[in-house]
């Protein structure tokens, strides 16, 4: 379900670039539909940030003439088949621009935990401040990421990974350029969402060993464009499902083949 700001009669600027305002009085109804949510819980937001923030962090977003320290994330499943290809992630703070810092200090702040904790039934969430995997994400034309589920536990910290944010960043994106995200059910048999990876358009789900997404087809984008994203993870100290077994890796899947 796709749940989109109705504009308010009344403005006010508490200088914030998320409008907390606005998801406070909407977590009520959002709390059923997201942790009912099939393949699994999850909901996609639209509006949040005011669009002259993103234009902001686009401009401030790192190229070439903004160098900063971005990670590889080429991976193959096996000879030829790639898990992951023309994608790179960075979490070099000292780089980024000051609204891009401020946006991701926002959605790590002490009102969007509770925010967070109310809509997914979460409790006692914890941030990364190393932004391990996440940060700013970049994808290139002919770029692809598998289906996957995601590593469960943090490599230094040894959390518990419990929810994904994804905020995406892309201005005037056309369905044709691809890079939908896709959520698939646990048996890898039927992609139940696709989100198209629009300017402010944000997706926040569970993640946990078969919380499968991705997006498994190759980018189609002109050679000026990418698919940029912030995104942030978000943990907790051991688990309520303690029959669960968390994972320090991640569990890449093929999609059936297209008839």
């Amino acid at each position: 379900m796709i749940w989109k700001k109705k504009q308010s009669s009344i403005y006010h600027d508490n200088g914030w670039l998320i409008d907390l305002d606005y998801l406070s009085t909407l977590t009520t109804q959002l709390r059923e539909p997201y942790q009912l949510a099939s393949p699994f819980p999850h909901i996609v937001l639209q509006n949040i940030v005011k669009p002259s923030c993103i234009n902001k962090v686009l401009k401030e977003f790192p190229s070439h003439d903004r160098p900063a320290k971005w990670h590889e994330r080429d991976a193959l499943m096996e000879p030829g088949n790639y898990a992951s290809l023309k994608k790179k992630d960075s979490a070099d703070f000292l780089s980024m621009g000051p609204v891009t810092r401020q946006l991701i200090w926002e959605m790590n702040s002490r009102p969007f935990l509770q925010f967070l904790q109310s809509l997914t039934g979460v409790p006692r969430l914890i941030t990364d401040p190393l932004a391990f995997g996440g940060g700013l994400h970049e994808t290139q034309r002919g770029g692809l990421l598998k289906v996957h589920a995601d590593f469960q536990l943090h490599p230094i910290y040894k959390f518990n990974r419990r929810l994904n944010i994804i905020f995406y960043l892309n201005n005037d994106w056309a369905e044709e350029y691809g890079g939908h995200l896709e959520l698939w059910d646990e048996t890898m048999e039927n992609c139940e969402k696709r989100v198209l990876p629009e300017a402010g358009t944000c997706v926040i789900f569970n993640t946990n060993r078969t919380s499968y997404h991705g997006h498994p087809e190759p980018l189609t984008c002109p050679e000026n464009r990418s698919r940029k994203s912030i995104a942030l993870y978000y943990y907790t100290n051991g688990l309520d499902d303690t029959h669960r077994k968390p994972a320090g890796e991640t569990y890449w899947q093929d999609t059936p083949k297209k008839q």
